[in-house]
């Protein structure tokens, strides 16, 4: 069976002025409301992840969580990778090669630019300058491993994120 990747940047958060660590950042109101609303967007399109992989920032984890809720995901099945929060592409790939073969359908919720870097790279007719806040991309890939994953055939089948019809961030 082809795999399926979700990539969805972290919710709208507090500015990073009001918190002494960045890592610490909570989501605003309207960033909770967008991960809820994004996860309904999943499930209507019938996209549930198998996995869950997340940065252990807190904004990270209010979004993945919020997005397992809504997806019908146990939230205590979430992986809290480290080494996620604010990493480069390379660092996405190795954690996607690490995941079992099992799993069909992978989501990854980090941060930008990485994200936003990371999308660019997974299928070469795709382009974006900036994934907004909860941007989610989606694409699906001829592997049956995800140790492949770089060397397989990827497309993107769906780009959202909050607020795309007025074009606000």
């Amino acid at each position: 069976m082809n795999k399926k990747i979700i990539i969805v940047r972290h919710a709208k958060a507090a500015i990073a002025e009001n918190f002494g660590n960045d890592f610490d950042r909570p989501l605003t109101s309207q960033g909770k409301a967008d991960a809820e609303a994004m996860g309904e967007q999943l499930k209507k399109n019938d996209i549930l992840p198998d996995l869950i992989i997340s940065s252990p920032a807190k904004r990270t984890r209010q979004t993945a969580k919020r997005l397992a809720l809504t997806t019908g995901y146990n939230v205590d099945e979430i992986l809290w990778v480290e080494k996620l929060y604010h990493c480069t592409p390379e660092v996405i790939e190795n954690v996607i090669e690490e995941v079992s073969d099992s799993v069909n359908t992978l989501m990854i919720v980090a941060h930008n630019p990485g994200m936003s870097d990371f999308a660019n790279v997974i299928d070469p007719s795709f382009r974006l300058m900036h994934l907004p806040t909860c941007g989610t991309v989606i694409a699906n890939t001829d592997t049956i491993s995800w140790s492949d994953f770089m060397n397989s055939k990827r497309k993107v089948i769906l780009y959202k994120y909050p607020r795309q019809n007025n074009d606000t961030k």
